[in-house]
């Protein structure tokens, strides 16, 4: 479909936009109270991947009842709501993520979390430590505000709940990947996809933004070093895999160091954890390592994979030892598609202030919208909601025992998604 430029859309829209703007700005005030009631219903009873039962159950019987097409069991537990409008037009998808993470809360709140669960195999309590429940909720809104303007929208809206963003336990499928294979995106196909992620790390009223590669790939690395295990005393009569590990560790800091061009994208390659031996004077048999590799462009991406693989594998056999390499690519570079960010971020300068909104740095953390952006142009953006009157030292970032969020941060949240749709389809419109 093809999209004027701004000028043109500046002259064209009109009173029937501007009329849309404003009643949903009207019905998004009208919300805001249940958004935050929703959050806290949701924040107190958080649902790891895979398990957000009450969460969907919650979210599908919403959508029920706005009158929406009702899809369950999309990914497992993820949740599809079609709002179909009262004139022709594109589609648009919104997506929020529902899961929370194995985190035991620490933030004094009437709301906070109490449950508990078993987690590679320790008891851990269970927290909306990143703010998928503001997600869910401000997305819940947005659904709401849609459904009451049903007749007057110029195209589909279709609401993406997706589980899993954080990981699905051992040997699971799961999250976005899923649900496109699933057919989230099928019946309609969306044209667009939007979405937002709330941050303490912002002031609140604030919007980051970053067009192009925005978040990074992420893999997991695992290298098992082979050696011959001997008596600590006597080394020469064996092969240690833990010299060797340790030698791998280093040579694998050459590669963001003096490999890839950083002047290009940024890169990390991080060892998190090294396992091997049990006593103090045995050398083992064996090392494990495991790791993560971020990346932001998909050619760099394979040849920092093609540099561990050399680079392990080679100092293992001057050692005398072997190293094997696996790596499981994980999320994909998310990337936020620049025509569609140049087109959508005169809405976001009017929906926050063109002084709240700002190009953010990349990130070095991933998101699974990277998939849905794969399937169709996307754009995500970050959402600032960092309290007032909280001692620095005492509040936490997102993943934190100590994470919180200012509530008052949720009408730009609910606003943000809507302008967008309803200004994506004014634009879009022949």
């Amino acid at each position: 479909m093809r999209l004027l430029p701004l000028a043109v859309l500046a002259l064209a829209l009109p009173a029937h936009a501007a009329t849309l703007e404003s009643e949903a700005d009207r019905l998004a005030a009208a919300v805001a109270p249940k958004v935050v009631e929703w959050r806290r219903d949701i924040h107190a009873h958080p649902e790891l991947g895979n398990q957000e039962f009450r969460t969907a159950a919650l979210v599908a019987d919403h959508l029920r009842k706005l009158g929406m097409e009702v899809r369950t069991g999309v990914g497992i537990t993820g949740v599809v709501g079609v709002l179909r409008g009262g004139k022709p037009g594109p589609v648009v998808a919104l997506r929020a993520d529902m899961d929370a993470l194995p985190v035991t809360e620490e933030v004094d709140l009437p709301f906070a979390s109490k449950v508990k669960t078993t987690w590679a195999g320790k008891e851990t309590g269970v927290m909306h430590a990143c703010g998928h429940d503001t997600h869910v909720a401000m997305l819940m809104g947005a659904a709401e505000v849609f459904a009451g303007m049903r007749e007057q929208l110029p195209g589909t809206v279709k609401f993406i709940f997706q589980p899993a963003e954080e990981g699905t336990p051992p040997g699971e499928e799961g999250g976005a990947a899923l649900m496109l294979k699933d057919g989230a995106f099928e019946n309609p196909k969306p044209d667009v996809v939007f979405g937002l992620h709330i941050t303490s790390f912002f002031d609140n009223g604030t919007i980051g933004y970053r067009p192009g590669p925005a978040m990074a790939s992420s893999d997991v690395l695992r290298i098992k070093v082979q050696g011959k295990q001997t008596h600590g005393a006597s080394p020469w009569t064996g092969v240690d895999p833990i010299v060797t590990a340790a030698q791998i560790v280093l040579g694998l800091q050459t590669i963001v160091s003096r490999q890839v061009d950083v002047t290009h994208e940024p890169a990390v390659v991080t060892i998190g954890g090294i396992d091997g031996g049990n006593r103090q004077n045995i050398i083992p048999n064996h090392v494990t390592m495991v790791g993560t590799v971020r990346t932001f462009d998909e050619h760099m991406r394979g040849q920092i994979h093609a540099s561990i693989r050399n680079i392990a594998e080679n100092i293992a056999r001057a050692n005398g030892a072997t190293a094997e390499v696996f790596i499981d690519k994980g999320y994909a570079v998310m990337v936020n598609d620049p025509q569609l960010t140049a087109r959508m971020l005169p809405t976001l300068k009017r929906v926050a202030g063109d002084d709240k909104v700002f190009i953010r740095n990349k990130v070095t953390g991933a998101e699974d919208f990277s998939f849905f952006a794969q399937e169709v142009p996307g754009l995500f953006v970050f959402l600032g909601a960092k309290p007032t009157g909280i001692d620095p030292k005492k509040m936490g970032h997102n993943h934190s025992p100590h994470f919180q969020v200012d509530e008052s941060s949720f009408p730009l949240g609910v606003r943000t998604l809507l302008q967008l749709t309803l200004d994506y389809m004014a634009e879009a419109k022949p």
